[in-house]
């Protein structure tokens, strides 16, 4: 399933000419996800599961990203991306483990500020 999400990845930015804007598009639908099974909890606890792993996903993926030698941005960001995204799948696995729809919060606004950051520095 990593490959599929990497894949995925990897199929949008070749139609994307802004990786910022593609990176804000993915955590707005992880974002939208976890909002729906939020709003309507009584019957979408199935969905949960889905919906956790493709978020742990994604952020792994902009973990590795900034853990690679090559990557231009400065130390500092890259620290708090890490930071972030270690908390993002420590909360994800907190949820997981003890379900509620009050958790989901904080992980949709995670997403949804770094989306919206992202699409600040992309315009």
């Amino acid at each position: 399933m990593q490959q599929q999400a990497t894949q995925a990845y990897q199929q949008t930015a070749k139609i994307s000419a802004n990786p910022s804007e593609l990176e804000a598009q993915l955590l707005s639908k992880a974002a939208a996800k976890l909002l729906h099974i939020k709003d309507n909890w009584s019957g979408s606890e199935k969905l949960l599961y889905p919906a956790l792993t493709y978020n742990r996903k994604l952020w792994s993926i902009f973990l590795a990203s900034a853990a690679k030698k090559d990557n231009p941005m400065p130390r500092e960001i890259k620290e708090s991306i890490a930071n972030l995204g270690l908390f993002v799948l420590n909360h994800s696995m907190k949820v997981q483990t003890s379900p509620s729809a009050q958790k989901l919060d904080v992980l949709i606004n995670i997403n949804r500020e770094v989306a919206a950051g992202l699409r600040e520095n992309a315009s």
